[in-house]
This record gives structure tokens, sequence and C-alpha cells, in this order.
């Protein structure tokens, strides 16, 4: 009998330990090749954005995050990595975003990075949509939880009002993702508390290290590149960079792909999804309000890791389609209260790089769709990102970091008040 159930299970356990020796074991495995950065730098893959050791490489190359979130997936001929590839740029955009990924995603991949980023550039692509009452939603950030990159922040994050805020937004949107050890462990580190000495050994001697390896094993497995629009789109530009061509490229490409549908938008996303639901979308988003949100204290978690590192950071706040808006009944003076407030946040602590388009939402072919940049909107940011992005390296930087940013107060207050706000 113990034979025959060897023969069945012995082979499983044999395997299970041999897994388990290799997570824990303190080898560690080869860098990612240049082919697989290409891969990962358009794939915008859950396993790289959770991930650790593929971005570590690409931020040590030539690459400078550019970090969004679903309209980073819009790859048209005029997208930033197709514009980099045909015109040679020097560095090369890396996408860190997915439809869902917001401001407390980005800080924990960012945190994880440690010192990659040092003294560095990167661009920030600031949706409207991300600041909605309620902030993120505990699904999709449950979607983009890295528990890898938790381990890093508990190991390494010091005691500030930025730590104990992140761990607070940890645990009120993971409640059934960590558990035991990790879970206490973000209470202390919320309530300003260190770790203690059970909790260090365990996350720096038994969880990270097999998350480490785990990472390495497999965040290069089933990485799907968008290296086919690439291409495709590459076929489609000018041979040189020239402003004046490229915006007629854009502007025909732009004819060819809305025909004469009344929002201007990509004629298959119009047919498919708002043409079925028209009469009912009609003024659907008059009390749409993006001016408080828990999200405006996220983002200042990016703010702050940005400072801490001296990096150099380009900011774009995209618009929404105007005809769009108009339809739906979304108000423009919402959306020109929201720009006032994140420039605000923005500028007063000496961030200064913004690119913004939030009036630009009724220029024609500049949005793909309903609330996502297209051929012209992608011109323009590239026309931002080219200069910016022809060095790595971030030059002098100073800014003031603010922690009253992370207040309640300050994710409720309107963008017209925001010079009133102390």
């Amino acid at each position: 009998m113990f034979k025959k159930l060897w023969h069945i299970f012995g082979p499983v356990l044999v395997a299970a330990l041999g897994l388990m020796v290799l997570l824990l074991s303190p080898l560690r495995f080869g860098r990612p090749s240049a082919k697989t950065l290409s891969t990962a730098a358009t794939s915008m893959s859950a396993n790289v954005i959770k991930g650790e050791a593929i971005k570590d490489a690409a931020f040590d190359a030539n690459y400078i995050p550019v970090i969004g979130s679903s309209e980073l997936s819009r790859m048209d001929p005029l997208h930033p990595s197709v514009m980099a590839t045909k015109y040679n740029w020097q560095n090369k955009p890396f996408l860190i975003g997915a439809p869902g990924t917001q401001s407390l995603t980005h800080f924990l991949s960012l945190q994880a990075s440690g010192n990659h980023l040092n003294g560095k550039k990167a661009v920030v692509i600031v949706s409207p949509q991300w600041f909605v009452p309620k902030g993120v939603k505990a699904n999709m950030f449950d979607f983009f939880y890295s528990p890898l990159q938790t381990s890093y922040f508990l190991l390494h994050a010091k005691n500030t009002a930025a730590t104990r805020y992140t761990a607070t937004r940890i645990l009120q949107l993971t409640s059934d993702t960590t558990s035991g050890v990790v879970r206490d462990a973000l209470k202390n580190k919320a309530l300003g508390l260190p770790l203690t000495q059970p909790q260090k050994v365990y996350i720096a001697n038994v969880k990270r290290p097999a998350l480490q390896h785990q990472d390495q094993l497999f965040s290069q497995l089933f990485i799907h590149g968008r290296e086919k629009f690439v291409q495709k789109g590459i076929q489609k530009l000018p041979a040189q960079a020239d402003d004046v061509q490229l915006n007629t490229v854009a502007t025909t490409l732009g004819q060819q792909a809305t025909g004469d549908n009344p929002f201007g938008i990509k004629d298959d996303f119009y047919k498919k999804r708002v043409l079925p639901h028209e009469a009912q979308l009609k003024g659907v988003q008059r009390n749409f309000n993006y001016e408080s949100s828990p999200e405006f204290a996220d983002f200042q978690l990016m703010l702050t890791y940005f400072a801490e590192h001296k990096m150099d950071v380009q900011f774009v706040i995209p618009p929404v389609n105007a005809r769009w808006a108009s339809y739906t009944g979304l108000s423009q003076g919402m959306l020109n209260r929201f720009d006032q407030k994140v420039r605000y946040q923005l500028q007063s602590q000496g961030f200064n790089h913004i690119t913004d388009m939030t009036e630009d939402g009724n220029q024609p072919y500049f949005m793909q769709d309903t609330i996502h940049l297209g051929w012209r909107g992608w011109l323009k940011v590239d026309q931002a990102l080219k200069p910016f992005m022809a060095t790595k390296k971030a030059g002098k930087v100073k800014y003031d970091i603010n922690n009253d940013f992370l207040s309640r107060a300050w994710q409720n207050v309107g963008g017209d008040q925001v010079e009133d706000f102390d």
C-alpha cells in the first residue's frame, strides 16, 4: 500500500520539496536579458508591475519609468514607445501601469526599487479619473498588490508620516490579502512602532527571500510585449521627426479612425461601447467629482519618494474628451478645479515640470476615446518627453515636502480653495 501511495504522491512531494528549497535558498539568479527588458518595457504585465527584478534592471539600463494606467495601452503610432523606437531616443520609456493602477500601487512599486532610481528621471501621467470620492477600489488595489514590495516596505521604511499613512492604507485595502506576521508588522508601522525581532527575522530571512526568488524565476514568464504594435506603428511615421509632418500623420490617422461619430472618437469604440447605450448616457456624469478623494494623499506618497530620491519628474495631466463631457454632463469647471488642486500640490512642493492638457479636450483627434489620449494628444506628450528623456540624470532638484498633503483636510478641500489651505 505504501509503495502504491509513494508512486502516486512521491513525485509531487519531491517536486514540492525541491521548489521550497529553491525558493528559500540564498542563490541569486541571472539578471534579465536585454530582450526581456525590451519586451517588458511595453508589456504592462501584472507580474512586472508587482515584481522588482525586471524593473530594477531596466532602471539601471537605458529605460525611464513612464507611470500611468489604462491610457498607456492606447498604442497608436504617436505613442511614446513607438516614437522612441522609430527615432532612436537614447532612453526608452518603460511603461508601468495598467487599468486599475493608481498612486498607492505606484508608490509601493517605486519604493521597492530602493536606490535604483536615485538621481534619475520619471514620467507620471495623472488621470483625473483616479480621484473619485472613495479613491482606488479595494479589488483593483488587491489585484496589483505585491507582497514582495510590501516586504521591502516593512524592512526599510522609517517611522514617518508617509510610512504610517501607507501602512494604514494597505491595511484598509487588503483585509483578505495580508494576514499573520505581515499584517501584524503593518499594524506596527501604522502605529509608528518598530517591527518586533521575530517579525524582522521572518520577513527578512523567510518571507522576502522566497518572494524574491519567485520574482526572479517567474516574473519573466507570460510577459506579452506589444512589439507588433510598435513595429506596425513605426511604418506609419515619417522618416524624420518633423513636428509638422508628425501632426499631419496624426491628423490623417485620426480622421481615418473616427469617421463621423458625434464624439470624434475611434469608430469601433463608439459602435461597440457607446452607441448601444448612447441615449442612457446623456447627463449621466453630471454629479461626478474629482476634487475630493483619498487619492490626493496617495498621490503625495509618490511625491515624497521622488523628493527623497532626488528625482526629476515630468507630470502629464490629460484632458477629457470635451464633446463627451458635454453630452454626459461632466463639468469642465470641476475638471478645472481638479487641475488647479493637483497643480497646487505639485508646484507648492517644487514639482514644476507639468504638461497640462486640461483645456485640450476639444482639439480634433486629440483623444482616442472618451478619456484616453490619441493621435495628436500623444504627439503633444512626445514633444514634452523627448527633450526631458534625452538624459537619465536628474540634475539639481529642490523640493519642499509638506506632510499636510497626507491629511483628510487636504483630501476634501475644493480646487478653488487651495490658496487658503493651511
